[in-house]
């Protein structure tokens, strides 16, 4: 593994700007994100960071994330208690066309003078496939009026 643009991604405005369109308007908070190349033939890792404007619980985010998701078909949820898969992997993604995204609510880091607290957001997915040639063949589903999810929902390489 190594850190790949820890700072000044090329995506970093792309991000906001997506987070301001969602949130109905310019974003006003600070964004900050890493990625993480996996050397394992393919895949990336992100780490992003974001302190947000109020208080929230963790059901709260999940309502949220559920939300924003429920109708994409390559967008799974990964946050669990326990177990070595606790948050989105890379592995596990290789050879599919899913992007996995998982959080983690910091309650006790807060921004001076703010009310708000952090928020970790962890996304992985295979760079080769969503990241390129799953992302076009998508692209060309829903260009062409067909199901979205065509030809793209090969489980992966890893077993579970």
């Amino acid at each position: 593994m190594r850190s790949f643009q820890p700072t000044g991604h090329r995506h970093t405005a792309e991000l906001i700007q997506e987070l301001g369109r969602v949130s109905g308007g310019e974003l006003h908070q600070h964004v900050a994100f890493s990625a993480t190349a996996v050397d394992i033939v393919r895949g990336v890792l992100v780490t992003a960071h974001s302190f947000l404007n109020e208080r929230v619980d963790e059901r709260t985010l999940w309502r949220i994330y559920r939300e924003a998701y429920q109708h994409e078909p390559f967008i799974r949820l990964v946050k669990e208690r326990s177990g070595v898969y606790r948050y989105p992997e890379p592995k596990i993604l290789a050879g599919s066309n899913y992007c996995d995204i998982g959080f983690e609510l910091d309650p006790h880091q807060q921004r001076v003078g703010e009310k708000g607290m952090r928020v970790v957001v962890i996304a992985a997915l295979d760079n080769l496939l969503k990241g390129a040639a799953g992302n076009a063949v998508q692209a060309l589903n829903c260009m062409c009026g067909w199901d979205e999810s065509l030809g793209l929902t090969f489980p992966g390489l890893h077993p579970i």
